[in-house]
């Protein structure tokens, strides 16, 4: 069912202004891939690329071997979510999705089935403009299913979501990826992709930083650190200093360590007769990974509060 996703050497220039630069890529099926970037970073650029809606200053994009241009009733190969807003206000959701199954010769009765899939079914004959931001996104879901296809795109397809909408799109990238099919999906939420994603493609100033599997992205990311709870807090800072780690004291006598491991801190803590009421190991999260590793690529950076 699934089919590759290949981003060659792939630039978009604007003037004096670079998109995206040199990059490569490829989207494998069978899994949720994520696609992170801070704000600027180039990932809806690269969707358009892939889409063939803009072109590439230089470089190539490849879905299932062949750019997508060249594929006739392109629902049928790939569904895309690109922008819930850019659709016909004045139109109801049916006569929005009959139109495009018409022009990609979809049997007319996927409308109704992909209407209720997204639980759009009540309000189909509504107009769209009074739908409300995650309607909209379900409409937009609801369009990149039509063609059954085996490669999905979504940019930010969270957008407007209540939480029951977000279980729902977690559980449908899920299984669409659980029936081979090809899932992308670009998104600034760091811990939505720590629930859904499982390989990470990040790029920052339209530049490669990590194509990996989530958990090889986030141990790599940042160092372990180490709580430590002991009433001779001082002192222990004071050794493990000695020890070239990096101490922080906490207000409530809590120490947070790094360079050191929990076995090593636990050692110099007996050999100084030292006390302790905590030992954990903290791993990193995602976002945190995330914020260390872009933060060279980042457009816009807030300063300190003056």
């Amino acid at each position: 069912m699934g089919r590759v996703i290949e981003v060659n050497e792939l630039s978009k220039v604007y003037g004096d202004k670079t998109a995206v630069r040199n990059l490569s890529f490829t989207v494998r099926p069978g899994q949720v891939t994520g696609f992170l970037g801070p704000n600027g970073a180039g990932k809806t650029t690269t969707l358009r690329m892939l889409l063939g809606l803009i072109s590439p200053t230089t470089g190539t994009t490849a879905i299932d071997g062949r750019p997508f241009r060249e594929r006739p009733r392109g629902l049928r190969h790939v569904g895309a979510l690109l922008d819930a807003g850019d659709v016909h206000g004045g139109r109801t959701a049916t006569a929005h999705l009959r139109a495009l199954a018409r022009s990609n010769h979809i049997p007319r009765p996927r409308v109704d089935e992909v209407l209720h899939e997204v639980g759009l079914a009540e309000v189909a004959r509504r107009r769209i403009a009074g739908y409300s931001l995650g309607m909209r996104q379900r409409l937009g879901i609801a369009t990149a299913l039509l063609g059954d296809p085996p490669v999905l795109l979504f940019d930010e397809p969270l957008n407007g979501l209540d939480p029951e909408g977000v279980l729902w799109v977690r559980g449908l990238f899920r299984r669409l990826a659980a029936e081979g099919r090809t899932v992308f999906v670009s998104s600034h939420l760091m811990t939505e992709m720590e629930n859904t994603a499982d390989h990470l493609i990040v790029i920052g100033r339209g530049q490669l930083i990590a194509a990996e599997s989530l958990t090889d992205f986030a141990a790599r990311g940042t160092r372990l650190t180490v709580t430590v709870r002991t009433p001779d807090s001082t002192k222990l800072s004071t050794v493990l200093t000695t020890e070239g780690a990096s101490v922080h004291l906490q207000d409530d006598d809590r120490l947070t360590v790094t360079g050191l491991p929990a076995a090593r801190i636990g050692e110099l803590a007996f050999q100084h007769r030292l006390m302790l009421h905590e030992l954990t190991t903290r791993s990193a999260s995602l976002e945190e990974a995330f914020m260390e590793l872009t933060a060279d690529s980042a457009e816009y950076l807030a300063g300190e509060p003056r």
